[in-house]
């Protein structure tokens, strides 16, 4: 049983473990619709992340790709990013930010925790992502008018994957982790 749930609580579990095995990024998508359920469904996952002193500094931008394929293969310019039936973009609120002592500003570490939930709320949703930054910022800030205390963070298509699951190269806890010190 979770946390905060009682035993009669009837929403069943998550097997998280098994979710994170079964998300990949997505690279090849069908244009098949995403009814406006699950859309909000994926939305509401992203706005339940955590972020600090709760401030919620980002903003998702929904961009419907049919009609709008030149301007996001302006921001990033592979055709793949465009074959789903939306791309979602989050973006950095720099004001809205709590800032650490010594001047660390956490939107973008807000907004990245907030991408990564509405990605995970996908996959359980049998839709496909794919986590892009390496898109053209002043691209983005032009083709998506952003303000300039308003920061993109990253890009995902949303859609129904048409590729399969390649097998996940990792490195080693070992090789990873440390335990007490450097």
């Amino acid at each position: 049983m979770f946390p905060g749930r009682g035993k009669h609580d009837i929403r069943a579990p998550v097997d998280f473990l098994r979710l994170v095995e079964h998300r990949y990024s997505v690279r090849s998508y069908k244009a098949d619709v995403i009814a406006d359920e699950l859309l909000n469904q994926v939305l509401s996952a992203a706005l339940l992340a955590p972020t600090a002193c709760n401030r919620q500094p980002f903003r998702f931008l929904v961009l419907p790709t049919h009609g709008n394929e030149n301007r996001l293969l302006r921001i990033y310019g592979r055709t793949w990013f465009v074959e789903a039936p939306y791309v979602i973009g989050v973006a950095a609120v720099l004001p809205e930010a709590w800032s650490r002592r010594d001047g660390v500003n956490y939107a973008i570490v807000d907004a990245t925790i907030a991408m990564d939930h509405l990605i995970l709320a996908a996959t359980e949703l049998g839709l496909g992502t794919c986590w892009v930054a390496a898109f053209d910022p002043k691209v983005a800030r032009a083709e998506l008018r952003l303000p300039d205390d308003v920061e993109p963070v990253a890009f995902s298509p949303l859609g129904y994957a048409a590729d399969q699951q390649p097998p996940k190269m990792r490195k080693s806890l070992n090789e990873l982790v440390r335990y007490g010190h450097w």
